[in-house]
C-alpha cells in the first residue's frame, strides 16, 4: 500500500497499519527511510516559519535553513533512535514482549503518520505567527502523535 494511503489509514486505525507494517518483517532499511522521510517533512514544514523569522528580523534565510537542516536530518534521527530504545526498555519493564525493531518502527511510523499536522503547524507559524492558533495546532499534533505512538507501541510490544 502506498505511504500516503497508510498515513490516511493510520488516522482511522493506527494498530491495523502497525500490524501490517510489522508483518512485512524486520527490515531496518525500511524503518530508517520512514524516519528520514518524517524528518524531511518536518524540515520542509519549518520553511514558512523560518522565512517569516528572516523577514521580520532581517536575518539571512540560508543560515536558518542550514541550522534547521542539520537539526532535523542529522541530529533528530539519532535522538529518535535513543527514544525508541528507551520506550522499548520501558515496555519490557512492564511486560512487553516485542523487539527493538518493533519499538523503532512504532515511533518512526507514528512520527511520519502525524506529519500532515506538522505541515499545517508550519503553515500557521509562517502565515499567522505565534498565538492561539499556532498553540492549538501544536497541541492537536502532539495529541495525535501520542495516540499513534501509544497504539503502535501496544501493537508492537503486546500483540506479538
Amino acid at each position: 500500500m502506498p505511504v500516503t494511503r497508510d498515513i490516511a489509514a493510520t488516522y482511522r486505525g493506527p494498530r491495523r497499519v502497525m500490524r501490517r507494517l510489522l508483518q512485512m518483517g524486520p527490515r531496518e532499511d525500511r524503518a530508517l527511510v520512514i524516519l528520514l522521510a518524517g524528518c524531511a517533512v518536518v524540515f520542509i514544514a519549518q520553511w514558512p516559519r523560518l522565512a517569516r523569522e528572516a523577514h521580520l528580523t532581517g536575518q539571512e534565510l540560508n543560515p536558518l535553513l542550514g541550522g534547521t537542516l542539520l537539526a532535523w536530518i542529522f541530529i533528530a534521527p539519532l535522538i529518535m533512535y535513543a527514544l525508541a530504545l528507551v520506550s522499548h526498555w520501558l515496555a519490557r519493564a512492564i511486560g512487553g514482549k516485542g523487539t527493538g525493531f518493533g519499538a523503532r518502527l512504532a515511533l518512526f511510523w507514528s512520527f511520519l503518520a502525524a506529519s500532515p499536522l506538522v505541515l499545517l503547524h508550519g503553515l500557521v507559524a509562517g502565515f499567522i505567527g505565534p498565538g492561539p492558533a499556532l498553540q492549538l495546532v501544536g497541541v492537536i499534533w502532539c495529541a495525535i502523535f501520542l495516540w499513534f505512538w501509544i497504539s503502535a507501541l501496544r501493537e508492537a510490544e503486546w500483540s506479538v
